[in-house]
C-alpha cells in the first residue's frame, strides 16, 4: 500500500537550507534503493534527525527557543532546574554518586543543575553529559563555558556512550520523545509497518510487521480499522542499557506522553507523531528532511515495564505539575522581589506556561526509576499516578 504524504502550509526555507535538505533527501533517497526501495519508518526518522552534518540534531542552526523551532523546559524558567535540584540533592547524598545528563540540548538544564546542587553542597567532582550530536555538544561547550563560573565548567565532562557502571542521578529531559520509533497500522486483523519508500519524492508504503512481539502489549481488540499508531522498541532498549549501567541512583525521565491505555485508546487512532518547524505543528515527517524536528510521545508504560523487566524499581510518576510543585517551584517563585516586576512578572508567566494544563502541566510527565535507594522521593509524595502505567 503506498500513501502519497499530506501537506503543510509550512514557512519555505532560504536557499541555504533547502540546499542542505536537499542533501539530505538524495542521501536518504539513495539508501532506500539500497535496501531495495523501502525503510522502516524508524530508519527513516533515525536519518533525518541523526546523520551526521545533515541531520536535525547533527548539522547547524538553531533549534532551541524563539529564534529555533520549539523551547523547553530548562529554557521557559530557571525554576525548573532549581526544582529539580531539590528532588536530586537527597539522592545524591544518599548514593555518593554523580549526575549524568543524557541529550543536555542547550545546556540550560545543566547550567541550573551546577549552579543550584554547587549552592547545596551536593555537588560531585564530576557533571557527565551524554550527547550524540556533536554540534550540539559544541554549542554545550560554549554555553556552559560562558555562563558557568570556572571552577563548575570544569567539573562538566562529555561522553561518546554510556558508561559501563554508574552511581547517582541519570537524567534525560525529553530525550525518550526523540528516539526513532516505528510506526503500526492495523488493517484486515493483522499488524503492518508503515515505511518509507520513493517514487517521484518520498511515500509511505505498508508491509506486514516482522516482529509480532512488539506489538504484543497493545490491546487491539476494540481498535478501529485503519488505527496508526507508533512502538518504540529502542526506547526500550535504552531502558534496559539504563538497568545494566546503574548500580545506584535515581533514573528521572520528564517528556510528554501517555500511559498505554491512553496511548492506545481506540479514539487516538492517527497517533501520535509530531513535527515541529520554525514554531508550527505539523504531522508530515517527510517534509523538509534534516530542517524540522520529528517526535512521538512516549509510553511510559512500556518504559516502566521494561524497567522492572530489567532490575528496576518504578519510583514514581506523575504529571510535570505536580511534580514541580512537590519540588518547591511555587516556594522559589516566592523568593522573587514582586516588587522587581521586571524580573517578577516575567517569571510567574514561565511558571504559570509549566504548570498550566492548557500547556506543559498535564501533557508532560515525569517517570522516575531507581536501584538501591531508600529514601522517598520528593516529587511524587503527592499525586504519584504509578496507578495509572
Amino acid at each position: 500500500m503506498t500513501v502519497q504524504p499530506t501537506s503543510s502550509r509550512l514557512p519555505v526555507p532560504d536557499a541555504l537550507m533547502q540546499a542542505h535538505s536537499d542533501a539530505l533527501h538524495q542521501q536518504i533517497k539513495a539508501h532506500i534503493e539500497q535496501q531495495g526501495g523501502w525503510i522502516s519508518f524508524a530508519d527513516y526518522m533515525q536519518q533525518a534527525l541523526y546523520t551526521p552534518h545533515l541531520g536535525y540534531y547533527s548539522g547547524g542552526g538553531n533549534k532551541f527557543g524563539i529564534g529555533g523551532d520549539f523551547v523547553t523546559a530548562p529554557q521557559i524558567s530557571p525554576l525548573f532546574a532549581r526544582a529539580i535540584a531539590n528532588q536530586l540533592a537527597p539522592v545524591l547524598l544518599e548514593t555518593g554518586g554523580a549526575i549524568l545528563e543524557l541529550g543536555a540540548g542547550t545546556g540550560r538544564l545543566a547550567q541550573g543543575l551546577l549552579r543550584a546542587l554547587h549552592t547545596q553542597h551536593q555537588l560531585h567532582p564530576h557533571y557527565y553529559i551524554l550527547e550524540v550530536s556533536a554540534n550540539l555538544r559544541m554549542r554545550q561547550q560554549e554555553s556552559l563555558q560562558a555562563g558557568l563560573p570556572a571552577e563548575l565548567y570544569a567539573r562538566v565532562q562529555w561522553l561518546d556512550r554510556l558508561p559501563e557502571q554508574f552511581t547517582g542521578v541519570v537524567i534525560g529531559n525529553e530525550v525518550l520523545d526523540a528516539i526513532p520509533v516505528q510506526l503500526v497500522e492495523w488493517h484486515g486483523g493483522r499488524w503492518l509497518e508503515r515505511g518509507v519508500g520513493y517514487e517521484h519524492g518520498f511515500v509511505w508504503q505498508t508491509r506486514p510487521l516482522q516482529n509480532e512481539a512488539d506489538v504484543a502489549h497493545i490491546d487491539a481488540a476494540q481498535l478501529p480499522e485503519g488505527y496508526l499508531t507508533e512502538i518504540n522498541p529502542a526506547a526500550q532498549g535504552l531502558i534496559a542499557s539504563l538497568a545494566a549501567m546503574l548500580q545506584q541512583g535515581l533514573i528521572l525521565l520528564p517528556d510528554y506522553g501517555f500511559s498505554a491505555r491512553e496511548y492506545y485508546h481506540p479514539q487516538r487512532n492517527q497517533g501520535t507523531l509530531m513535527c515541529h518547524y520554525q514554531h508550527y505543528a505539523h504531522d508530515d515527517p517527510l517534509r523538509y528532511p534534516g530542517l524540522q524536528d520529528i517526535t512521538a510521545h512516549v509510553d511510559f508504560t512500556a518504559m516502566a515495564e521494561t524497567a522492572l523487566a530489567h532490575g528496576l524499581d518504578c519510583a514514581g510518576y506523575t504529571n510535570q505539575a505536580q511534580f514541580l510543585i512537590n519540588c518547591g517551584i511555587l516556594q522559589l517563585l516566592q523568593q522573587i522581589n514582586p516588587e522587581d516586576s521586571a524580573h517578577y512578572l516575567p517569571q510567574v508567566a514561565a511558571v504559570q506556561k509549566l504548570l498550566s494544563p492548557a500547556e506543559m502541566g498535564e501533557l508532560f510527565k515525569v517517570l522516575a526509576l531507581s536501584k538501591g535507594i531508600s529514601l522517598p522521593l520528593l516529587g511524587f509524595l503527592q499525586g504519584d499516578k504509578r496507578h495509572q502505567l
